[in-house]
């Protein structure tokens, strides 16, 4: 792992985590997750198991530290750490078809429906059964679909160029 590819990975988890703290919570405090965005945009730059790693567990702690919701913690760390290997898994499937923005898009969405559920499933097992999954999924979950596959939308690209421009180690596939 490259020293320019860590301090890019650091700077995505930083944006997302300003634009987190940012983001005004819904429905009881809870907000959409624009780290877990920013951890997409990264697992696209950077195609191995160890950047993902990396950023998946760094974006599950940040996240949890700074989560509104109670007993939040762990289930952003879990959610975080399996959506990303996840994501990874499906853009070693579909290979360079990942790198189309209406794919990526379309993933970023779909990753936040998964990271959405395993939070929320995890989060009533661990602090019992009193929360209701289907009014917090259509109130949280389903608006942060919308916000981050249109955030993604917008800034992958531009995150792309200003990769390409200070001559990033490149993913294998790119």
């Amino acid at each position: 792992m490259k020293t320019k590819n860590l301090v890019l990975m650091a700077l995505l988890i930083g944006i997302g985590t300003a634009l987190y703290l940012v983001i005004p919570g819904i429905n009881g405090g809870m907000k959409p997750d624009f780290m877990l965005t920013m951890m997409f945009i990264g697992i696209l730059l950077f195609r191995d198991i160890r950047s993902v790693l990396v950023m998946s567990v760094s974006t599950g702690i940040l996240s949890g530290l700074f989560t509104t919701f109670p007993g939040g913690f762990i289930p952003n760390v879990i959610d975080k750490t399996v959506t990303g290997i996840v994501f990874f898994g499906v853009v070693l499937l579909i290979g360079k078809l990942a790198d189309k923005l209406a794919a990526a898009t379309v993933m970023a969405a779909l990753g936040t429906v998964l990271s959405g559920s395993i939070f929320l499933s995890v989060a009533i097992f661990l602090l019992g059964g009193d929360f209701p999954f289907m009014a917090l999924f259509l109130t949280v979950v389903l608006p942060a679909i919308a916000m981050n596959a249109i955030a993604f939308f917008i800034i992958y690209p531009i995150v792309l160029r200003l990769a390409q421009r200070s001559n990033y180690v490149p993913a294998p596939s790119h």
